[in-house]
């Protein structure tokens, strides 16, 4: 049996370190995007997001701008709205959504059709460029942000809107004669599909995103037979000579076992197979997920989270192809694979798809937003040199600073919609046990057999593995709470009234039964340790990183001067922690180490190093480029000894 995520309104999150970044949503974030949608922020890119909308509704004469997916950026936006409502009503910020609501009411067509790219530019060409249209990625993210204000707000004109858009779909795609028996090139209207499932009970829903799945892969490939037709619309023109794999239809779903193309795309779709295979009972698809996220996490990962290597088509590559310099890292990617991990952490209840939720969280995701909220990172380098990142070259991608918003903008309304649903991410329950996979501070309530148990956690993470939880309103049946062991934590205690408690290890989880209202405390280190890649990663080799619980920390030139590559880490002399108040309040680490100095100024000589002994400072990954443009690297070599 799956565990289920609880209501965002039944979670209220105190958290020291949290806090601050779930409040930058709701004071900062949410406006700032709303400005950017509105083209109302000098020196950003323009969005014409909700211009494009009023277009479509009559409201104003014009012609579409942006990308073909540019409905996408106000419909995340709600997403986030909805959830940031839910953990409070805030009447101004509801009373702009309602605004939303009814325009894209005015702007939906009688039949449902809710696309303003296709509403205005190519009113002749739905669902016929399912390769490169995204009309199913608009409309998958579409209902998941219904789902999330009505579950906020009770009021259900948004969720009315996308029921019929859904329907309109069931009715276009399926197996009948008549009907369009494509699938989406960009994967996401299956995990809305699901949603609206599961707020509605109506099965069509969700053998609506069975399908799209099952047949994905099948027989001659959709899209290259699409591409082939009369008329066909080309959208991009880095689709010519489409490669399957790009997509992930390269086979059936339940074949593949690497992951392979897109990345975002990817990481969408496999949330979708794990839905499916939790609903249905499907071990075959389940075993799929396994394998891929396996192959992701052992072999296509950064050690940030960082998923998707190559900036040519925002793709994976090959196993351990991980450079750090001209990576891509998108993201959103993150974003998908966090979600991913979360679900099959709740359908195995094995923790260590939670420890990548957590890492996922607290690095990649973490550091695509400034501290001041109103900067965003699209691609999350490893190293950075300012000055290299030059057009036309294989680092135009690469930026050395957050950018105030993107002409393609999925991420940061992406990560806005992450950080105000930081709630779903903490526990798991079923009807005897809770899963507590995240140690965050805050209050919850959860419903166990007839009885409404109320836990209260202060937690002092990332800076100290100590987390205090206390219990009430617990049955005399009693039930289990289950507490994530992370994979980082060395003398993993429980203790209850000062006194150490046995637990069962149940797959990383340490499970504790209850009979009575408790308190317990957590324990254990998280000293900041050496970290180093498998060596077929070729551009880690001979180097270390540095990791402190979840953290992931990386070299500023503001710390340690420019040309961070000639820096030498003397791994014998272990490490020392500095606690700091710089980003509201951090442990940065520091270690002994030595910098190479040239002996003149020729460009090449003979190898005769000298070589200087100075220390070496790391923050923490998430907080780089926030004082400031300079070199960043988060591998350092190691002297050989």
């Amino acid at each position: 049996m799956r565990l289920e995520t609880i209501n965002l309104s039944d979670i209220k999150i105190e958290d020291r370190f949290w806090t601050k970044h779930i409040h930058l949503v709701k004071d900062v974030i949410l406006p700032y995007q709303w400005d950017i949608m509105n083209d109302k922020v000098p020196g950003a890119e323009s969005s014409r997001c909700l211009e494009n909308f009023k277009i479509a509704a009559g409201r104003i004469q014009g012609e579409f701008y942006g990308a073909v997916f540019q409905d996408t950026d106000i419909a995340k936006w709600m997403e986030a709205v909805g959830y940031s409502l839910s953990s409070g009503r805030n009447q101004e910020l509801e009373a702009l959504a309602d605004g939303v609501v009814d325009l894209l009411a005015e702007a939906q067509q009688p039949d449902g059709y809710m696309d303003t790219y296709f509403i205005i530019r190519e009113p002749d060409k739905k669902w016929k460029d399912l390769c490169e249209g995204h009309e199913l990625y608009t409309a998958g993210h579409m209902m998941e942000a219904a789902v999330a204000y009505y579950n906020a707000t009770g009021k259900r004109k948004f969720l009315d809107c996308v029921l019929k858009l859904a329907d309109l779909i069931c009715e276009t795609f399926g197996p009948g004669e008549g009907q369009n028996h494509g699938y989406p090139g960009h994967q996401e209207v299956e995990i809305g599909l699901i949603k609206l499932y599961e707020t509605t009970g109506n099965r069509k829903y969700l053998d609506m995103a069975k399908y799209f799945l099952d047949i994905r892969g099948l027989g001659e490939n959709y899209f290259l037979k699409e591409q082939k037709s009369p008329g066909y619309l080309h959208i991009f023109p880095e689709f010519e000579d489409y490669d399957p794999r790009y997509s992930q239809s390269h086979k059936p779903v339940r074949e593949q076992d690497t992951a392979e193309g897109h990345a975002v795309r990817a990481v969408y779709m496999y949330c979708a197979m794990a839905d499916v295979a939790s609903a249905y009972g499907d071990e075959a698809m389940l075993e799929a997920c396994r394998r891929l996220w396996d192959n992701i996490t052992e072999k296509r990962m950064y050690i940030t989270g960082g998923i998707g290597s190559s900036g040519i088509l925002e793709r994976f590559t090959t196993d351990y192809d991980l450079p750090n310099d001209y990576n891509y890292s998108e993201t959103c990617a993150s974003i998908g694979m966090a979600l991913f991990s979360l679900r099959m952490a709740n359908i195995t209840r094995e923790s260590k798809y939670a420890d990548v939720v957590e890492l996922e969280l607290y690095n990649n995701i973490l550091a695509g937003v400034a501290l001041n909220g109103k900067r965003f990172f699209y691609v999350n380098p490893l190293e950075v040199i300012p000055g290299n990142c030059i057009p036309r070259t294989s680092r135009e991608h690469v930026k050395e600073e957050r950018q105030r918003w993107f002409g393609v903008a999925c991420c940061p309304p992406n990560i806005a919609r992450t950080l105000a649903s930081l709630g779903q991410y903490i526990y798991g329950i079923d009807k005897d046990h809770i899963y507590m996979h995240l140690f965050i501070s805050g209050q919850s309530s959860f419903c166990v057999g007839n009885s409404t148990v109320s836990i209260g956690v202060e937690s002092e993470l990332p800076w100290q593995g100590e987390v205090r939880i206390s219990l009430t309103g617990v049955p005399e049946s009693g039930f289990c709470i289950n507490f994530r062991i992370p994979a980082y934590a060395r003398d993993y205690t429980i203790y209850s009234g000062g006194r150490q408690i046995p637990f069962d290890n149940c797959r990383g989880y340490a499970r504790v039964r209850v009979t009575e209202d408790t308190g317990l405390q957590i324990h254990f280190s998280m000293e900041p340790v050496f970290v180093r890649a498998d060596v077929k990663v070729s551009s880690d080799v001979g180097k270390v990183a540095v990791m402190r619980g979840p953290l992931v920390y990386c070299l500023e030139e503001r710390d340690n001067g420019n040309n961070l590559a000639a820096l030498f880490a003397d791994t014998e002399k272990g490490l020392w922690e500095e606690q700091s108040d710089e980003f509201g309040g951090i442990i940065a680490v520091r270690f002994q180490g030595k910098r190479m100095v040239n002996r003149s100024r020729h460009l090449y000589e003979i190898y005769e190093p000298q070589y200087e002994t100075r220390e070496i400072r790391a923050i923490p990954y998430a907080y780089w480029n926030n004082r400031g443009v300079g070199e960043m690297a988060v591998w350092v070599k190691a002297i050989i000894k």
